[in-house]
This record gives C-alpha cells, sequence and structure tokens, in this order.
C-alpha cells in the first residue's frame, strides 16, 4: 500500500467515524436547548386575607390575580402593556389574548 493510498483510507475512515457520530452530538445540543426554554413564572404569595398570584414572563411582571379569602378573585394588569412600566389598574373584564411572532 503507498503513502497515498493509506492517508486516503485513514481520510475516509475518520470522515466515516465523523459522520456517525454527527447525529448523537447535534441530539445532544438540541436537549440542551431545550431545556433553556422557560415558560412564564408564577410567584404565589399567601395569606391570612387573600393569595396573590404574580405572574412574570422573561422577567418583567405581566399580570397580579388576588384571590380574596371572602369575594371573587380579581386581576391587575397593566394599562399599556406595550410600555411595561408596571403601572398596573384593576381589570373588570380580561380578554384573553397571546403572543404570535416575537421579535
Amino acid at each position: 500500500m503507498t503513502p497515498y493510498e493509506r492517508i486516503l483510507t485513514n481520510s475516509f475512515f475518520l470522515l466515516l467515524l465523523t459522520y456517525i457520530c454527527l447525529p448523537t452530538v447535534a441530539n445532544d445540543e438540541l436537549d440542551i436547548q431545550s431545556t433553556v426554554t422557560r415558560g412564564p413564572d408564577v410567584v404565589l404569595i399567601e395569606s391570612e386575607k387573600r393569595s396573590i398570584f404574580e405572574y412574570r414572563q422573561n422577567g418583567q411582571l405581566r399580570m397580579i390575580k388576588i384571590v380574596p379569602r371572602i369575594g371573587p378573585a380579581y386581576f391587575l394588569v397593566p394599562s399599556d402593556p406595550t410600555r411595561g412600566d408596571g403601572d398596573l389598574e384593576r381589570a373588570e373584564t380580561l380578554l384573553p389574548s397571546w403572543t404570535i411572532i416575537e421579535f
């Protein structure tokens, strides 16, 4: 076997080994990325008179749900959700909203 054939054979086996191991490495990276994705965070604060649920998304306070021991639950939501300044007001009717695309 000539040196050129030996180099060609070794290169072929190295390429074949890389091709076989590549899907395993790609699957491991996908698993890592899927565990990093987080949803909205909910903080529960309970007292004798009421329970307070703070809903956060990407670290920003989005909504507060207050459940008194006596009476109906009510929500505090931002008056302008695009500003994100933490100015919350009571919502009489809460309309569902979804994020379709986020940049």
